[in-house]
């Protein structure tokens, strides 16, 4: 890449249109990310009358599958982005996909018994996650192309959390609603699942639009290859594979920052998906109503959107690092404070989980902010045109995160004696059983939350560090 070119990316201002496109994807991902933690797993124990441990290691299985590929998927984007000049073709492709996928992924009945249904949803939740790496690995590498000024990027991904935040409001609060807008929870289900895939493929395929804006600051020029022959790719096709995965490697084993910011991310989308797996299991019996997951959601969400522009502000006097440690020391506290919630359940949760939502905020904006500084300091040495993969083991790293608090809720629920059941069955669970849904909802978050505290003490990447970058001469 020209110096002209690299210097696309020092810093501007984003204009709002380019803010707004952007953020708009987070309708998508907010979407996918919260209604399949949220629902999925009791959709198989409680509904399809999956063992809870089989139904976390369905869970587990599709999130395994988005780690193997979303290397591969990052590679290909910075592929494309050589040959084309954009990043959008996957993102399009990832986006007419999923709505059809989701829905399938919640249209299976419990008639069809438990087995068939696990695999069932299974092999559907495999090809909606594929579908989202499609459109979710460009989508985060995006902003390291827009620009190159360490605020400007806070302040994308700023506005981009607030709409996080209203879609894990929309569809952790909306979904259930749907589901529950009935009598017959399967067609209930299938209403949720047809409603929210087409939602989320609307913010994917709108937010797709930002990869033309990146492109043209970037002004990466296509590159004109010759035709290539079916025998050409059945030669180099493994030795591509073992390439992309190796570039995920380097890029782990050269970038120090990379190191301590993905392992912070994933010990906190640990704690997070934890969190988000043992929600509805809390509304049901703990605070014994399924319906209580809407006000859980209302009660995360609405201070999350209040507090987003102030870790903006507070990024920008202390610094990102600072006020993310910040964030994750207030929601240790919160997600300590609900330990309580084994001797005395009551209204007072929803006031802990109002402050862990406070956190929430600047948990989700400011590593994503941090991220496109890291992949700018990287370029210093290596070169440009690798932002695909790092964001493809960064989708990688937050998939094992929130595929493992899934896990961790259903071996907890297993090992303390949770009774699964198909829709319409009554049932009453053991005490051992709603203790271990506390804890899993409160202490192990809160002791993972703490541990992440560690490895981002080894983060060093400060402003003056990026913004005195020298461009990157090829």
């Amino acid at each position: 890449m020209s110096t002209e070119a690299r210097s696309e990316r020092a810093p501007v201002r984003l204009s709002p249109r380019t803010i707004v496109l952007y953020a708009i994807g987070s309708l998508g991902t907010g979407g996918y990310a919260t209604l399949p933690g949220l629902v999925l797993t009791y959709f198989l124990t409680d509904n399809l009358g999956v063992a809870a441990l089989a139904a976390g290691l369905i869970v587990t299985a599709a999130k395994i599958w988005d780690v193997l590929i979303d290397p591969l998927i990052g590679a290909a984007s910075d592929r494309q982005l050589a040959r084309t000049g954009s990043r959008r073709g996957f993102m399009v492709t990832g986006a007419l996909a999923l709505p059809f996928f989701f829905a399938l992924t919640f249209a299976v009945p419990p008639s069809w018994g438990p087995v068939a249904g696990a695999i069932s949803v299974l092999l559907a939740f495999l090809a909606t996650a594929t579908a989202f790496s499609l459109f979710q690995v460009p989508y985060v590498a995006l902003p390291a192309e827009l620009t190159g000024s360490y605020d400007e990027r806070t302040r994308l991904l700023g506005w981009r959390v607030v709409v996080l935040t209203a879609a894990i409001l929309l569809f952790g609060a909306g979904g259930p609603a749907l589901r529950n807008a009935g009598d017959d929870p399967v067609q209930g289900y299938l209403l949720m699942g047809i409603a929210s895939g087409i939602a989320i493929g609307i913010g994917m395929l709108i937010a797709s639009r930002t990869a033309d804006v990146a492109a043209k600051r970037t002004a990466v020029s296509p590159v004109n290859t010759a035709p290539v022959t079916t025998a050409d790719a059945a030669a180099t096709a493994a030795s591509t594979w073992r390439h992309q995965y190796m570039s995920g490697f380097r890029a782990l084993g050269r970038s120090q920052p990379f190191r301590a910011l993905l392992g912070t991310f994933v010990l906190q989308a640990l704690a997070t998906g934890t969190m988000l797996a043992g929600a509805q299991y809390v509304a049901t019996w703990v605070l014994r109503s399924e319906d209580a997951v809407t006000f859980v959601f209302v009660a995360l969400v609405g201070p999350a959107l209040l507090a987003t522009p102030g870790w903006t502000v507070i990024a920008r006097r202390v610094g990102k690092e600072r006020a993310f440690a910040m964030a994750t020391v207030l929601f240790t506290a919160a997600a300590a404070s609900l330990v309580f919630a084994v001797w005395a359940s009551g209204a007072w949760i929803y006031v802990s989980v109002a402050v862990a939502g406070v956190a929430y905020a600047g948990l989700q904006s400011l590593p994503m902010a941090m991220l496109p500084d890291v992949i700018s300091h990287d370029e210093r040495t290596s070169g440009a045109g690798q932002a695909g993969t790092f964001t493809g083991i960064w989708t990688a790293g937050e998939t094992v995160g929130f595929a493992l608090g899934a896990t961790a809720v259903s071996l907890t629920l297993a090992a303390t004696g949770y009774i699964s059941t198909v829709a319409g069955a009554t049932v009453e669970q053991p005490d051992a059983a709603v203790t271990g849904i506390v804890l899993s909802f409160s202490a192990l978050p809160a002791v993972l939350m703490a541990g992440s505290l560690l490895t981002l003490r080894h983060y060093r990447l400060r402003r003056a560090d990026i913004d005195t970058l020298e461009p990157f001469h090829a």
